[in-house]
């Protein structure tokens, strides 16, 4: 007996599946300055923090041992069925290293036809070996599926979409141990017998765990994902391939008043919301001069932040507004690296593209904001220097969110 997961999903759109076997205790990030987490208190001796629901991220339960999940392109579009394991127990040649060459066939995936990819001992596939297939990744890896190391994993999920072209079968960071392939004339099939880290303090076990299980790629596009064993609580599970054909759709626009005494790219004129092929929710912030390009040592500490605010009647003002979501590209400069920009939030890819007066973010409608149908939204900038100071606020303006759909995908009975 099969289960329907989703019907008819466009390939050109990622597909996102059992996010979560379980809470992720993960460093959750707060961009507001203030906003409460909990409470705390004393107990004798003892000191009591409290958090809050939604903390540390919420659960996108999903039992995948036992399983089989199979994407399966129509036009173009994917099926995605979930039935009973269907394993291979051979496994080929175990990988000395991540790359595979293709001798019998090439994969359709992500519009193209690949004779090769990546394999990632983290439990992933990625397609694109050079800066000209993918585009170079923010973190200076070529190819490959990452995330940032506190990332909470149901957020790091969505913040992965239209980033690079892969197959998350099971990805989890610092897993490790033999990965395997075997081609055969109509499939390929790549098998992983990982661990969690373990053994140090900072781990959540002391063993060694199993976590066995494999991806057939077949010769007509469709994706077989099966699940032997799994001692891992979460994990990313998913299907990445890059939007094509791009249509984007205006959503609104905020302007200010200009402010000559602020530096001209701190003063934002305009902050411009679309929507791409009605995944995408695209944030331009358009500035009086040209943005500081990434590697100016000045660029540290600036901070652009977006609010979302999804509560009826909408808020008079900032002071009476409670964002639901925010999203913030901020400059950062690490020991022994360039400056650059950074982006975080809900949904939000952590790539930032800036062009003469614009800064560019673009990412997945976070989930405090699904099935709203209008939201608040403003902004503010943030100056370097001790301590931060605003030098400017965009007021909150009404923004309907027509067209936008979530990509994730959950299991159904």
């Amino acid at each position: 007996m099969k289960r329907v997961i989703s019907c008819l999903l466009h390939s050109g759109a990622l597909i996102l599946c059992g996010l979560l076997l379980h809470p992720a205790l993960a460093h959750a990030q707060f961009d507001v300055p203030g906003q409460s987490i909990g409470k705390i208190s004393t107990d004798g001796d003892l000191i009591v923090m409290e958090l809050e629901d939604g903390v540390l991220g919420k659960a996108n339960l999903f039992d995948l041992v036992g399983h089989t999940l199979r994407f399966s392109p129509e036009g173009s579009r994917y099926r995605v069925e979930s039935g009973a394991l269907e394993w291979d127990s051979d496994f080929g040649p175990e990988l000395t290293g991540p790359e595979v060459t293709l001798y019998h066939f090439a994969f359709p995936f992500s519009g193209k036809n690949w004779n090769s990819f990546l394999v990632d001992a983290t439990g992933s596939i990625s397609f694109g070996t050079s800066e000209g297939d993918n585009g170079p990744d923010p973190r200076g890896r070529v190819g490959g599926v990452s995330i940032g190391r506190f990332d909470q994993l149901a957020e790091a999920a969505s913040a992965l979409a239209n980033t690079v072209p892969a197959i998350c079968v099971f990805f989890k960071p610092r897993m490790s141990g033999p990965h395997y392939v075997k081609e055969l004339p109509d499939r390929v099939v790549v098998t992983w017998d990982l661990t969690e880290p373990f053994g140090n303090i900072q781990d959540f076990t002391w063993f060694k765990t199993i976590n066995r299980f494999q991806v057939v790629l077949r010769r007509n596009g469709s994706i077989e994902m099966s699940y032997d064993q799994i001692a891992a609580k979460d994990a990313i599970v998913g299907v990445y391939p890059l939007l094509s054909n791009f249509v984007e759709k205006p959503l609104a626009t905020i302007s200010a008043e200009p402010h000559p005494a602020v530096a001209a790219h701190l003063d934002v004129r305009n902050l411009k919301l679309s929507v791409v092929n009605n995944l995408l929710l695209k944030i331009k912030f358009e500035t009086r001069g040209p943005v500081l390009p990434e590697g100016d040592p000045a660029l540290d500490g600036i901070t652009y932040r977006v609010f979302f605010d999804a509560h009826m009647p909408p808020p008079a003002g900032v002071d009476a507004a409670h964002p639901a979501a925010v999203w913030t590209v901020r400059g950062v400069k690490w020991p022994h690296s360039a400056s650059r920009y950074f982006a975080f939030g809900q949904g939000l890819s952590h790539s930032v593209k800036t062009s003469g007066n614009t800064i560019m973010l673009e990412g997945v409608l976070p989930a405090a904001l699904r099935g709203a149908e209008q939201v608040s939204v403003y902004a503010e900038v943030v100056a370097p220097g001790k301590p931060q100071q605003i030098v400017q606020r965009l007021s909150p303006q009404v923004v309907r969110l027509s067209g936008i759909r979530s990509p994730e995908v959950t299991s159904r009975p």
